[in-house]
C-alpha cells in the first residue's frame, strides 16, 4: 500500500470510530403510536396519564421510549388513515383512544400490539374475544361508560324530580351513537320518561342543537359519551348554562368545565392503566395474556356553582353520595 493511501485509510478509520461509538451509546428507542379522535389541546390530561403509567413501568418519553402522536382533530373518518401511518412507521405498540380508534387500529394490523381505552363493550364491538382472555393483538381498559346510561337517568330524575321529557345529544358521525341512543331510549322507557334525540357534529350544529332543546323546552339533557363532546366540553357547558338546561354527562371533564353532574369511571385513571399496560408489553408481555381491565369505582361529581345558577337545590342524600363537589 502506498504511503498516501495508507494515511487516507487510517484517517478514515479514526474519523469513523467516534460515529460508531456514538451509535452504540444512543440505541434506537422503541416507538409507541398514540391514536386519538380529538385534539392535543383538549386531551392533554389524557396524554399525561399515559405518560405517568409508562413512567411507573420504567419508561420515560424521550429517554428510553419515543411516542408518535396522531390526532384526528375531531374527524372519525381520519382514524383509519392515521392508524395506517403508524403501522407503516412500524411502531412497537399502538395506544388507541376510544372504540373507533381501536377498530381502526385492529383493521390496520393483526401483529402490532394495541392497548385501547373504550367506553363501549369491547366484546360486542369485536375488539377482543373475551375480557379475561382477549386473544389476538389487543387488550386495554373498558371504562364502562355506555352501560351506565340507566343510572345517569335515575340521577337526573333524582336531581330534577319533575322530569318527564329529556333530550339526548348524540354525534351521528360516531358509529356507536345509534346504539347509545337506543340504550338511553330503553332506560327512559323503563322510567316512564319521553326522549327527544338531537344531534351535532360541529360547533354550529351544537348551537343549533341547544336551540332545538330549548324550543320546546325539555326537563333535562343527557350528553352522549362521544369524544367530540368531551373535546367541546366548554362550549356545551356554556350552552347548557345559557339555556338553563340541567344536564348529566358521561365524564368528570364536563363538570370541571361547568357542567352540572356526571357519573362514570375516571378517564384519567383509565389512561393511567393504559400506560401501565404499554409498559408491560414493552417489557415482553403479550397483549393476549393481559385481561381487559374494568373499573371498580364510579365517580359522582356535582358542580354546586352550576346548580346554584340553575336555582336547582341538590337533595341531601345526593350530596352525601357525591365523590366530589365542585364550587
Amino acid at each position: 500500500m502506498r504511503r498516501r493511501e495508507f494515511i487516507t485509510f487510517v484517517g478514515g478509520v479514526i474519523l469513523a470510530c467516534p460515529v460508531v461509538a456514538r451509535s452504540q451509546q444512543q440505541p434506537k428507542l422503541p416507538v409507541i403510536g398514540f391514536l386519538h379522535y380529538g385534539t392535543a389541546k383538549a386531551y392533554a390530561h389524557i396524554v399525561l396519564a399515559v405518560r405517568q403509567g409508562l413512567g411507573e413501568s420504567g419508561f420515560i418519553e424521550g429517554q428510553n421510549v419515543a411516542v408518535e402522536y396522531r390526532w384526528a382533530e375531531g374527524k372519525y373518518d381520519r382514524l383509519p388513515a392515521l392508524a395506517g401511518e403508524l403501522v407503516q412507521r412500524q411502531v412497537f405498540a399502538i395506544v388507541a383512544a376510544g372504540v373507533v380508534a381501536a377498530e381502526a387500529a385492529k383493521a390496520a394490523t393483526t401483529t402490532i400490539p394495541i392497548v385501547f381505552s373504550s367506553g363501549a363493550d369491547p366484546i360486542a364491538t369485536g375488539i377482543v374475544a373475551s375480557l379475561n382472555r382477549p386473544g389476538g393483538n389487543a387488550t386495554g381498559v373498558s371504562i364502562i361508560a355506555q352501560e351506565l346510561v340507566a343510572k345517569r337517568l335515575e340521577l337526573l330524575r333524582e336531581l330534577v324530580p319533575h322530569t318527564r321529557l329529556i333530550a339526548v345529544l348524540i354525534n351521528p358521525d360516531n358509529p356507536g351513537g345509534g346504539t347509545e341512543f337506543g340504550d338511553v331510549e330503553a332506560a327512559a322507557r323503563a322510567l316512564g320518561l319521553q326522549v327527544r334525540k338531537v344531534t351535532a357534529t360541529n360547533e354550529s350544529e351544537l348551537n343549533a342543537a341547544f336551540v332545538a332543546i330549548a324550543t320546546p323546552r325539555v326537563d333535562g339533557l343527557v350528553v352522549g359519551q362521544d369524544g367530540y363532546f368531551v373535546q367541546q366540553r366548554d362550549q356545551i357547558a356554556g350552552l347548557a348554562a345559557r339555556y338553563g338546561i340541567p344536564a348529566i354527562y358521561a365524564y368528570r371533564e364536563h363538570v370541571v368545565a361547568g357542567g352540572l353532574i356526571s357519573y362514570a369511571s375516571s378517564l384519567a385513571d383509565g389512561y393511567h392503566q393504559v400506560g401501565l399496560y404499554v409498559g408491560k408489553i414493552l417489557n415482553g408481555t403479550k397483549p393476549a395474556d393481559l385481561p381487559v381491565i374494568q373499573p371498580t369505582k364510579f365517580e359522582l361529581i356535582i358542580n354546586l356553582k352550576t346548580a346554584n345558577a340553575l336555582t336547582l337545590p341538590i337533595p341531601t342524600l345526593l350530596l352525601a353520595r357525591a365523590d366530589e363537589l365542585i364550587e
